[in-house]
């Protein structure tokens, strides 16, 4: 339990230090550039992993991946690296490191609902309960009424966006996850979809690696120790535990990210920034009660 408690604490740390550094990031890499490579970075430091795995369940039985299981984690790694990452990255370079953070901490949120209308997963009231808090969240978070110095409409839309969307990610993920494996599916999935991130850079004129040596250390961080070992130590507390547990890590970072956004970048936290993480924090531990709920039920 100790190990489990490590990773968890852990992990919500340099998932907590992540939009910092890629606020940081964008004064230097353009957003597309920065989640390509991020992300080639993090699917190489979880290879040694995925291999280790892939024998495990593939290999030594005989098996291998069909070109569908390829087509499949090619549309996952799409919606999790082109689509919802890169619309993060330009969200934060367009509102506060700290409400980014909060916002894109709703994702657990929205994938509860997302899997009740693909999938066969019901929402019964503690969901519904926790759906209506996280919103209510989120409209705090992002004050439209007057939105917040340093924060825009666009930045705001497209966090949310991105939190919807990697929601949607997850909701792919499952369906093929117990088969293909956690970090085997992970690894293929952000090559893959970095792999078409850089391809539209260069297709686009945009840098794809040139720049790199003026913030090597940056890039470092960001891609090895955020990206690559951050889902590495995510992954090995749920293999010591399960998913539920390792989702304790979204219920740590809203409180862990504002405090180092102030630290670091100086931003300000208004009171609509602390009720709404206050009410996030709230649908977070509803979820997870439901989700250990439920748990407790099937095993009985």
């Amino acid at each position: 339990m100790k190990k489990v408690i490590a990773c968890i604490v852990t992990t919500a740390f340099l998932f907590g230090t992540m939009e910092i550094a890629l606020k940081i990031g964008g004064n230097t890499f353009d957003p597309l550039q920065l989640t390509g490579l991020r992300f080639l970075i993090g699917g190489l430091v979880l290879l040694p992993m995925a291999m280790k795995e892939y024998k495990e369940n593939f290999t030594d039985r005989g098996l291998k991946l069909q070109a569908r299981d390829l087509t499949w984690l090619f549309l996952v790694g799409c919606m999790g690296i082109p689509v919802s990452m890169l619309l993060f990255q330009i969200g934060i370079e367009n509102c506060n490191a700290s409400t980014a953070a909060s916002i894109m901490c709703l994702n657990p949120i929205f994938t509860m609902a997302i899997a009740a209308i693909f999938t066969d997963e019901h929402m019964d009231r503690d969901k519904f309960i926790s759906v209506a808090l996280g919103i209510i969240a989120c409209v705090f978070m992002m004050r439209p009424w007057d939105v917040q110095a340093g924060n825009t409409p666009l930045g705001l839309l497209l966090v949310l966006g991105a939190s919807i969307t990697f929601g949607a990610y997850t909701v792919m993920g499952k369906r093929s996850l117990a088969r293909i494996g956690t970090f085997t599916q992970t690894c293929i999935s952000f090559i893959m979809g970095s792999a078409v991130l850089l391809a539209i850079t260069a297709l686009s004129g945009r840098p794809v690696f040139s720049g790199m040596t003026e913030s090597p250390l940056l890039l470092a961080y960001i891609g090895i120790i955020v990206t690559g070992f951050g889902y590495l130590i995510y992954f090995i507390g749920i293999k010591h535990s399960d998913a539920t547990t390792g989702s304790l890590t979204f219920f740590v970072k809203p409180a862990i990210a504002p405090v180092l956004a102030v630290i670091i970048l100086h931003e300000n936290i208004m009171w609509n920034t602390i009720v709404g993480i206050m009410l996030l924090l709230s649908a977070s531990f509803i979820s997870i009660h439901d989700a250990f709920k439920a748990r407790r039920t099937a095993e009985a």
